[in-house]
């Protein structure tokens, strides 16, 4: 069983005609000019809070009791549903929940206006705002908090409830999000779907920590991408960070600062974390760069990995291939390291890259949004020998590239220069494209010739041109 909460006012309701009409007879019986009109571009906040604006303080508690009174008649035709809202409450219940309403409004009047649109909650909490919401949230052992304001947001946080905002009331859904909303919705109508996403990634998030608590102790591959970041700290989750080790490779193909951000992540956490040299390059097939280049690099990995482990006393290591991974089917490397012991977690829970941001942000990691990372070698194309100079002509020519991007205001998240000899082929998030000119590109040095991708940014793009990909599947 679990609980969800939501907010009354421009979350299951529009009360604004309602509201506004008690508003105006509340100003006309009192003598004192309200704004009804901005008014209702606000709701959320106490009723006192409000009134505040328009009433001196000795005159607030009186002014709260008649407009109370008003709207007790005003909400019976001037209140609708918002659209989703019985899909939402009916959505929670098929999936065995309890549905709980927490808002500012008064109890009675909160259940009035419910009851005249036919929504018929488990309980209610009136009174409540911001961390008082928290309060009842927390009674009522509610794991989700749906609200339109800031101070939902923060009620929700309060309880530690998981805060999903719908940006159907007086604030916007960047500012929502800045605010800290796991989630932003731009109505109820996208609830139903997304509770189905969540409760599917709970469940699969459950099993991973049980596959990890049977493990007993684990040594994670950890290069400090989004996959690895999050099975590391569902590791620490799940066994404590005694029981966990975080290992990262070094070597040239490993970008510029992801080892001081790896080791920064490690850190926030509590866990060892300990940094192996590998040496990729020593292998023949890895220097080659044909189709199997990853397994090389996967075995280096590995044969360099294990001992570490076991010098810890670590039981099993553990890689972030995820269930994306697995379905991609052209992933040599996660053959080599099938073939040496690697078990992989977050594929056998059936986790996906999109699950993995999903959970990662509401666990508050910092890599949740990390744009994907792949070692240096994937910038190279196939039949091209790979090479320490090689690799270094890469990274300063994406650094470079990426610096001049930011300064000519593209938020870039995916970018990659790929290396095809002479030629250096750039690809970017497919929406900046258009935006990109000859100037930009100019900041990639070392190549005779710097092209844009029309296409835009894809992973594994490389492979495209192999000539025959089965082979090394």
């Amino acid at each position: 069983m679990f609980t969800v909460g939501f907010d009354l006012d421009m979350t299951l309701i529009d009360s604004r005609p309602g509201v506004k009409a008690a508003m105006d007879g509340l100003s006309e019986r009192m003598g004192v000019h309200i704004d009804t009109d901005l008014v209702i571009t606000r709701l959320g906040p106490p009723l006192e809070r409000e009134l505040a604006r328009w009433f001196p303080s000795w005159e607030i508690e009186a002014a709260a009791a008649l407009y109370r009174e008003l709207y007790g008649t005003t909400c019976l035709t001037g209140t609708t549903a918002m659209p989703g809202a019985h899909a939402a409450f009916e959505a929670v219940r098929a999936a065995g929940g309890k549905v709980i309403v927490v808002t500012a409004k008064s109890t009675p009047l909160a259940k009035l206006c419910l009851d005249t649109v036919g929504l018929h909650p488990d309980a209610i909490e009136g009174w409540l705002f911001s961390a008082g919401k928290g309060e009842a949230l927390l009674e009522h052992g509610a794991s989700i908090y749906v609200g339109d304001h800031i101070g939902d947001i923060e009620g929700a946080k309060f309880a530690n409830a998981l805060p999903v905002a719908v940006a159907t009331g007086p604030i916007a859904a960047d500012v929502l999000a800045d605010a800290g909303a796991s989630v932003v919705l731009s109505s109820l109508e996208e609830f139903g779907p997304w509770l189905e996403h969540h409760l599917d990634n709970r469940a699969r998030v459950a099993e991973l920590e049980a596959r990890l608590r049977d493990l007993g102790s684990v040594a994670v591959a950890f290069s400090g991408g989004a996959d690895s970041a999050f099975l590391l700290a569902a590791a620490v989750r799940a066994l404590g960070s005694e029981q966990v080790v975080a290992v990262t490779a070094v070597s040239p193909s490993l970008a510029d600062g992801e080892l001081d951000q790896a080791a920064a992540f490690a850190r926030d956490l509590g866990v060892r974390h300990e940094t192996v040299t590998t040496d990729e390059l020593a292998r023949d097939g890895y220097r080659a760069n044909q189709g199997d280049r990853c397994y090389h690099c996967k075995s280096e990995l590995l044969d360099t990995l294990l001992p570490v482990a076991r010098g810890h006393g670590m039981a099993h290591v553990l890689t972030g291939t995820n269930a994306d991974d697995v379905a991609g089917g052209f992933r040599p490397g996660i053959t080599a390291a099938a073939e040496r012991g690697a078990l992989t977690p977050l594929a056998d829970a059936g986790l996906t890259k999109r699950a993995i941001r999903t959970v990662s942000k509401q666990w508050g990691l910092a890599t949740w949004a990390k744009p994907a990372a792949a070692c240096l070698s994937s910038r190279v194309a196939y039949g091209i020998e790979i090479t320490p100079a090689r690799l270094a002509r890469v990274d300063r020519a994406e650094s470079a590239l990426r610096s001049a991007l930011a300064g000519a205001g593209i938020p870039v998240q995916n970018l990659r220069v790929r290396d095809l000899g002479d030629v250096a082929r750039v690809e970017i998030d497919a929406q900046f494209v258009p935006e990109v000119t000859g100037d930009l590109l100019a900041a990639v040095e070392g190549f005779s010739t710097v092209e844009l991708d029309p296409v835009g940014f894809r992973s594994g793009s490389m492979n495209e041109l192999l000539a025959d990909p089965e082979r090394y599947r």
